[in-house]
Formats: C-alpha cells, sequence, structure tokens
C-alpha cells in the first residue's frame, strides 16, 4: 500500500513537473472539440399525431352479408409498410430530395439516411404518431406532412386494388364454369335424346315402369277373357244352347191343362203321404220322381211350340241378341289389339333389362357432374357479388375516419445536439488528455524527485541531500508561473464557461 502511495505521489510530482505541457494539451483538446461541437448541425425533429376512427355503424348492418374488412388490422398494417421503399421514395420526390442526387448511390444514400430517420409509433387507442428529424426545419415539416398523406391516402385505397384482382379471377372461374355447364347441358341432353326410351319418364325408374307394363298386360288379358266369355254366352244363346227367353223356363209359368191337372193330382197325394211318411219313403219317392217328368214334358213341349213358331228368327230379341254379339265381338278385337300391343311393350322392356342400369348409371353421372358445376358457378356468381361489396365497402371513407389531432409544424428549437452535454464532455476530455500528456512526459523523460526513488532505482545507499536554496527573483519567478498557471487553468474553465454561454444565447 505504501508502495502505491509513493507511486502515485510520485506521479503527481511529474505531472506537476510538466504541468506546462498539461495546460497546453488541455487548450488545445478543449479549443478544437469546442469548435467541433459549435459547429455540428442542428438537429430538428417534428411530429404528427394522428387518430384513426374504424368503429363504423356499417360493419353490424352488413354483417352476413360479406365478408367486413378488419379496419383495425388494415390500418395496422398500412402504418407498418408506410416506410416501404416505393412510399420512402415517393417522399424523396415530393419534399425535391431527390434533385440533389446525381448518382444512384447518392439516391441510395439519401433513401437509407431517410428510412433510418423516420419513426412511426403506436400510443395505442388507435393513435399514430410519425416523427423525422433533420437538420432543415422546414424539410422536417414537409418529410412528415408527405408521410401523413400518404398514410391516409393508402387508407382511403383500402383493398381495391387486391379486390379488382379477386374479382377478376373470379369473372374467369366464372367462365371456366360457364363452359363447362354448357358443355354438360349439352351432354345430358344428347344422351337423354340417344337413350330416350331407356330413361325414367315423370319421375319413374325402369323398374316401375316395368311393374305397370306387367300390371296393365294382365289387365288387359283379363278384360279380354271376360270380353270373351261375354261373347260366347251371347252366341250361345243365338245358337238355341240355351233358352232364348234368357232364365231356365218355369215349369209353373207354362199354360199345360192336361199335364197341370195330373201334377196338381200327385202333388195332393203327395202331400198325404207326407203326413204319414218321411221322405225316404218309396211311394213318395216315386210321387216326386212322376211330377219331375211331367213338368219336364212340359217343359219340351213348350219348346217344341216354339221352335215351330215360323216368326221365331225375327223376333224382336233375337235382333237385340245379334246387336249385342256384333258389339261383343267388336269389342273382343279391340282388346286383343290391346293385349298384343301391352305384349310387345313388356316383350321390349324386358329385352331392355340388361342396358336400362348401364343408361340410368351413365345419366346419374352426367346429372351429378351438371349439378357439381351447376352448384359451383353459382356459388362463384355469390362470391363475386360478395367481394364487390367488400371492395366497395373497404374502399369507402366512412369505415374509417382520420382525424389529425397534431399537425406537423416547423420547429424553432432544435433537440439537438446536446451542445451544453458535449461541451462538458470535451472540457474533460481535455483535462484528462493533459494530465496524460503531463504523465506520458514524465515517463519518457524520467527524474528522480526524492531520495527513495533514487535508492529504489539504483540501488545504492544516498548518503544525503542537497537542498536548493532558491534566490529571491527565482522565488519571485516561480510564484509568477504558479499565477500564470493558474491563470491558465481558470481560463481554460472561463472559456467553457463563455462557450455555454454563447450556446443559450444563441437559442
Amino acid at each position: 500500500m505504501e508502495e502505491l502511495i509513493s507511486q502515485l505521489i510520485s506521479s503527481l510530482k511529474g505531472i506537476w513537473k510538466y504541468r506546462w505541457y498539461a495546460i497546453s494539451v488541455a487548450w488545445l483538446v478543449a479549443i478544437a472539440g469546442w469548435v467541433k461541437v459549435t459547429l455540428l448541425p442542428d438537429d430538428y425533429q417534428t411530429s404528427a399525431r394522428v387518430f384513426v376512427d374504424t368503429q363504423s355503424i356499417l360493419k353490424p348492418l352488413l354483417a352476413g352479408m360479406t365478408s367486413v374488412p378488419n379496419i383495425e388490422q388494415q390500418v395496422a398494417i398500412m402504418s407498418r409498410t408506410l416506410l416501404s421503399r416505393p412510399n420512402v421514395e415517393r417522399v424523396l420526390r415530393m419534399v425535391d430530395l431527390d434533385i440533389n442526387a446525381r448518382t444512384a448511390r447518392e439516391q441510395q444514400q439519401q433513401l437509407e439516411e431517410l428510412m433510418s430517420k423516420i419513426r412511426i409509433s403506436s400510443g395505442g387507442n388507435d393513435i399514430y404518431t410519425i416523427t423525422y428529424n433533420h437538420r432543415n426545419p422546414r424539410m422536417v415539416r414537409e418529410v412528415v406532412q408527405s408521410l401523413l398523406t400518404i398514410f391516409v391516402e393508402s387508407s382511403f385505397k383500402g383493398k381495391s386494388g387486391e379486390t379488382r384482382k379477386a374479382v377478376q379471377f373470379i369473372d374467369d372461374q366464372i367462365k371456366v364454369y360457364e363452359d363447362k355447364l354448357t358443355a354438360a347441358e349439352n351432354s345430358v341432353k344428347e344422351f337423354r335424346l340417344k337413350n330416350n326410351g331407356l330413361l325414367p319418364r315423370q319421375g319413374v325408374d325402369y323398374s316401375s315402369q316395368l311393374m305397370q307394363s306387367s300390371d296393365a298386360l294382365n289387365a288387359a288379358r283379363l278384360e279380354l277373357a271376360e270380353a270373351e266369355q261375354a261373347r260366347k254366352a251371347i252366341s250361345n244363346q243365338i245358337t238355341g244352347d240355351e233358352p232364348i227367353l234368357g232364365a231356365d223356363l218355369n215349369p209353373a209359368s207354362i199354360d199345360n191343362p192336361e199335364l197341370d191337372g195330373r201334377i196338381s193330382a200327385l202333388n195332393k197325394s203327395l202331400d198325404a203321404l207326407r203326413m204319414q211318411y218321411t221322405e225316404l219313403h218309396p211311394d213318395i219317392i216315386a210321387a216326386k220322381r212322376l211330377v219331375a217328368q211331367l213338368e219336364a214334358r212340359k217343359v219340351e213341349e213348350s219348346k217344341l211350340k216354339q221352335s215351330s213358331d215360323p216368326g221365331r228368327n225375327y223376333s224382336p230379341m233375337l235382333q237385340q241378341l245379334k246387336v249385342a254379339q256384333t258389339e261383343a265381338e267388336a269389342r273382343v278385337a279391340a282388346i286383343q289389339a290391346r293385349v298384343q300391343e301391352f305384349t310387345l311393350r313388356h316383350q321390349r322392356l324386358l329385352a331392355q333389362a340388361n342396358a336400362v342400369p348401364e343408361v340410368e348409371t351413365e345419366l346419374a353421372q352426367l346429372n351429378r357432374d351438371y349439378q357439381v358445376n351447376k352448384d359451383n358457378y353459382e356459388k362463384l356468381i355469390g362470391r363475386r357479388e360478395a367481394a364487390k361489396l367488400s371492395g366497395d365497402l373497404s374502399s369507402t371513407t366512412d369505415m374509417m375516419t382520420f382525424k389529425i389531432i397534431d399537425p406537423p409544424t416547423v420547429p424553432y428549437m432544435p433537440i439537438g445536439p446536446n451542445r451544453v452535454l458535449l461541451y462538458t464532455v470535451t472540457l474533460g476530455a481535455a483535462l484528462l488528455m493533459g494530465v496524460a500528456a503531463a504523465l506520458l512526459i514524465s515517463q519518457v523523460r524520467p527524474t528522480f524527485l526524492s531520495p527513495a526513488e533514487l535508492r529504489d532505482r539504483t540501488g545504492f545507499n544516498v548518503l544525503g541531500t542537497v537542498s536548493m536554496n532558491w534566490t529571491d527573483s527565482e522565488k519571485r519567478k516561480r510564484r509568477r508561473g504558479k499565477y500564470l498557471f493558474g491563470a491558465a487553468l481558470s481560463g481554460l474553465f472561463l472559456a467553457y464557461g463563455a462557450v455555454l454561454a454563447a450556446n443559450f444565447l444563441r437559442y
């Protein structure tokens, strides 16, 4: 510790010995630094604050009809892309900074310098601040105003360019699907014309047609059988196989007095026998057989009388039967033709049974392709209208309102450089450099300032010291030198104060 203190004292003595070098270096450094700081260009700054009102009544009104743009996100993106190269080049042209650039390198330097000095910040609540620094106060204001103009204009434009591209793309797709839809319609039409006989009609498929054809054929056959039976019955009546007068002849209705008397006597005798015997008695059975024979004889005799009648073939009943027979023949022929046609139809449907499923499958595929193209076409039409409405909505000024809170102004006071701080730093650096110069000289030109230092350096014992006996003139000279050094040091501080005063008076 003592050695360190000894070295420190020795260094201070060396600095004091070369104090004039130190004060000279301090003056030179201070003057050079103060001049440099004084010549630094002033840095002016201005800013503009703008409030973006994104709350619009159109949002809830158009919700669900179209995609409402996210205005907050859109404004945030525009604020981030405001310092893009095209926008900064536009600012250069608007404030005529590009006039001074003669080469592409100078223009690039101007562009980079401008981009580095522009700052855009968001203070929350949709408030944005644009700040710019430059040595020309009027240029500062023009640059901020240009950026503010570009920000507002780009916000008004919104996404109209993207909307036009989206609408154009959708229009191209609509044209493609129109062609596909037309081709699908033509394919379905041609297929229906080619396979008209195999296609279902009015919502009835092939199996239903086959079942209906079978039912119609069976009904026609049944109707034909009924008509043939009716015709046969009429023919039998005409030919005499059955009584012409219609139903079976009733023996009681035939007038034959002789046979009626005998039948009446037999019936009386039969009643008397029934009172004595059962129905199985031989006398009763014989009496009943005899009554039946007499009644049959009455019928036969009545038929013989009718057949021997010469006007029998010209009776009104026979004429009606012949007319009915003719109608029955015509009806049978018509039903036979219907049965034949239904048979051909049914046979044709049976023959096409293998081809119909394939035709129905192909038709279903064609209809499915057509429906898919139709659905996509209708969706694209709806999307195009929604895109147009969305584009109009995003570009309308009612969706966002810009309110300039603080417009850019021409600053009269620079914000930099901080000359007071730089003057002070320069003074401190000058003093340190002066001390460092004196210390360096003392190390380069070392002298022994004490007996202990001489003993330590040489290793010899110091027998004694000789003190300097200063004369009065030397004492006055040394005293004057101290005053001059103090005056020089004080002058340095006075110069520092003068520089500060001049800086304050400057503004």
